[in-house]
């Protein structure tokens, strides 16, 4: 599981230090695609292949579930860390995150978030102000305190 939140800097190569907490976790190969709200999802590849069997397992006869499918797919890129446990992140996913030079690295349970540092710092305040609501919201979920 990936816990912790972990600011860095994009170099101007694009590359990104991996936290060393995370970089046994997500082994040699690993895959980094667009995630949520505006954020790279870095999953293991052990977590991609149960993700992509959940993708691939969509109908392909829904609209929604093609598109949903497609962005996850098509951002996709096979990474590993170079020897000072860096990975190089794309043009394309750089410019979906709106990363710039400062940016969060997060661990999400079964994957990595990285996050521009303005956005995670505005959403974070969202979530802060708003965990009363969200945690009710889970409630429906199977989730309670």
């Amino acid at each position: 599981m990936f816990t912790g939140e972990f600011k860095h800097a994009v170099d101007a190569k694009n590359r990104l230090s991996i936290p060393a907490k995370f970089r046994e976790k997500l082994g040699e190969a690993f895959y980094i695609t667009k995630g949520l709200d505006h954020c790279l999802f870095v999953f293991s590849m052990t977590e991609w292949e149960q993700f992509e069997e959940k993708l691939k397992a969509l109908p392909l006869s829904n609209k929604k579930a093609r598109a949903f499918a497609r962005s996850f797919f098509a951002g996709a890129t096979e990474c590993s860390l170079d020897k000072q446990g860096r990975i190089l992140i794309p043009q394309n996913l750089k410019h979906y995150a709106n990363l710039e030079k400062e940016v969060y690295v997060n661990g999400a349970g079964s994957r990595i978030e990285v996050w521009d540092s303005a956005a995670w710092e505005s959403y974070n305040e969202f979530l802060t102000d708003n965990m009363d609501e969200l945690a009710e919201d889970m409630t429906s979920l199977g989730i309670s305190f």
